[in-house]
């Protein structure tokens, strides 16, 4: 049973989390939480937003408060996969072969401009993300624990890059948007930008270890022990389920969802395909995580809603009706939890 010493315990671990990023990062709150959510959670988050939003920094100053050893790999359209998880190199001195490991053996891993690699990086990288190990020639070798890819992208450019494929995008626990700052927020950014004579290099102090492999580990059990009605257990896997177009629901053999409205049948012409069960999962640990980051040891509709966006947007489908319309993934979130009834 949870105790709620534990809660509160856990809570202001976050706390102090939040107040050390903060030192670097303002405003930018939707980015910290998601941030810290897949630390808890051990899931992958993908970042997309325009070039001087702080989205390398973030990552950087999430690996500077866990104390946990920290690579940076950028992206490019000629990296090959030994780039990524190593090669095996021929030592003349004593004739054989040894293993030299590549930037993935990690604990933070920052894919900067993921979309910027070829297929064969992008497969290579699949299995370091699922499976936790990576394969140099015929040797597999596990990853450090905790390992979390934290990978960004670039929306407005295309040139040069590689779309992800659907299979990589759900091996993401969230995608957050990271969007521009406030007139009021970007004053103080302003005022807190390096000076002149410390050079454009320059990131402030250094930021305190507030936690460690211990901690996380301490964070996941007491989410794990967050209580969740069955009723809202129902609820995900009803949203979830809602995002599937009727078609593909009957070729499954499901009945159709009596908790949808039929009002909802007009959200399916925006969606070619809809989330997988693993979406269901990531659905169910992201709101128990919340929930005790707010302090409390049981889980709310509210909960399931605030986290529906950042795990669903990504592994939605949209149909060129959908374009046409300029309809993106968060609208057709929006309209499915507006006919998806809450417990």
């Amino acid at each position: 049973m949870i105790q709620k010493e534990d809660i509160e315990h856990c809570a202001e671990l976050i706390s102090a989390c939040r107040k050390e990023l903060s030192a670097r990062i303002v405003g930018q709150n939707e980015m910290i939480n998601g941030l810290l959510t897949s630390l808890v959670a051990g899931g992958h988050i993908l970042l997309e937003g325009v070039p001087g939003l702080a989205k390398t920094l973030a990552v950087k100053s999430l690996a500077e408060i866990t104390g946990l050893e920290f690579k940076r790999i950028q992206f490019t359209p000629d990296l090959l996969p030994a780039d990524l998880t190593g090669t095996m190199i021929w030592e003349q001195a004593n004739g054989s072969f040894s293993i030299r490991r590549g930037p993935i053996f990690a604990n933070v891993i920052l894919a900067d401009e993921i979309n910027r690699a070829p297929a064969k990086v992008q497969s290579a990288l699949l299995e370091a993300m699922e499976e936790k190990q990576v394969t140099i020639g015929e040797t597999t070798h596990p990853l450090p624990d905790p390992f979390f890819v934290l990978a960004t992208e670039n929306p407005i450019e295309h040139e040069g890059t590689y779309s992800l494929p659907e299979a990589e995008l759900d091996r993401f626990l969230m995608k957050l948007l990271i969007v521009y700052p406030q007139p009021v927020e970007e004053l103080e950014i302003v005022k807190n930008s390096p000076a002149l004579s410390s050079g454009s290099a320059a990131r402030g102090a250094p930021l305190s270890a507030v936690l460690n492999a211990e901690k996380i580990t301490f964070l996941r059990n007491v989410a794990d022990s967050v209580h969740i009605d069955e009723e809202i257990s129902k609820y995900i896997v009803s949203v979830v389920t809602a995002t599937r177009p009727a078609s593909t629901r009957k070729q499954s053999g499901q009945a159709k969802a009596e908790s949808v409205k039929s009002e909802a049948d007009s959200v399916y012409r925006y969606v070619s395909f809809g989330a997988s069960p693993r979406a269901s999962i990531a659905l169910f640990r992201c709101c128990k995580i919340l929930a005790m980051f707010e302090g409390r040891n049981f889980v709310s509709p509210d909960d399931v809603k605030t986290c529906a966006y950042p795990v669903l947007r990504h592994r939605i489908v949209l149909s060129y009706e959908a374009e046409a319309e300029g309809m993106d993934a968060d609208a057709v979130i929006t309209r499915i939890l507006s006919h998806v009834p809450v417990p």
